[in-house]
């Protein structure tokens, strides 16, 4: 029995120490194919491979070369008021063909959502889900549309409860605010604990034990991860 526990933990350590490396390598290289699909029509349309001595590789690199210049320069256009009409006309021409206009608009918000500093979650809270007594991680995302305030007659916040370890999915509740109780952790523990499934290194202790019953924003001001344009709680 104790050369089967040893075996078995040599096992584990192997396999712990392989697994990352393969699920990488795998990740990688799908990415890479599908990169492919794009970068292989470029190439055979623009017919790089005359300039790089028929070479595959080269062409492919140079197509992305190509590629990434192109979007910089749109990118440089946008930014000028004449780009910024240009593409503005384009996306009012979209929004008036059916289906097309609700994906467009849905594409854009999210990679708006990705790529700007200031689409941060506000603070991190505690909200009893899926049922009294069972405190679900969530991130509030800003205060609620007047509409939920008219329905319910009280005051309301978008709550972010995200999946783990994949943060992003979750569901979007909207939580009253005698409901939600905030807690002292920054947006970025809060998302630490969310991806490694509360298995977060030790060395920076979090505090788990609520402050409040409802959102203060004291603590936001102490805190440089909360938004500071987030509203008072």
């Amino acid at each position: 029995m104790a050369l089967w526990d040893a075996l078995r933990r040599r096992f584990v350590a192997g396999l712990l120490l392989v697994a990352p490396l393969v699920v990488t390598l795998y990740v990688v290289t799908t990415l890479v194919r599908w990169s492919l699909v794009v970068i292989d029509p470029v190439v055979a349309g623009t017919r790089l491979t005359q300039y790089t001595g028929n070479d595959q590789l080269a062409a492919q690199v140079l197509a992305v070369v190509l590629i990434l210049g192109a979007l910089v320069a749109l990118g440089s256009l946008a930014g000028r008021t004449v780009g910024s009409r240009l593409f503005g006309n384009v996306g009012r021409v979209v929004n008036f063909v059916p289906l097309v206009n609700t994906i467009y608009s849905s594409v854009r918000q999210v990679a708006s959502a990705l790529v700007e500093r200031d689409s941060r979650y506000d603070s991190v809270v505690l909200v009893e889900y899926p049922r009294d007594g069972i405190y679900a991680l969530g991130f509030v995302t800003g205060e609620s549309p007047e509409p939920v305030l008219s329905a319910t007659d009280e005051r309301a916040y978008n709550v972010f409860l995200p999946n783990s370890p994949n943060p992003t999915g979750g569901r979007l509740a909207l939580v009253p605010e005698d409901q939600i109780t905030e807690i002292d952790m920054s947006v970025r523990e809060g998302l630490r604990q969310v991806v490694t499934t509360g298995m977060g290194p030790e060395e920076e202790p979090i505090a788990d034990v609520p402050v409040t019953n409802a959102p203060s924003g004291a603590d936001a001001e102490s805190d440089p991860d909360v938004d500071a344009s987030r509203p008072d709680r």
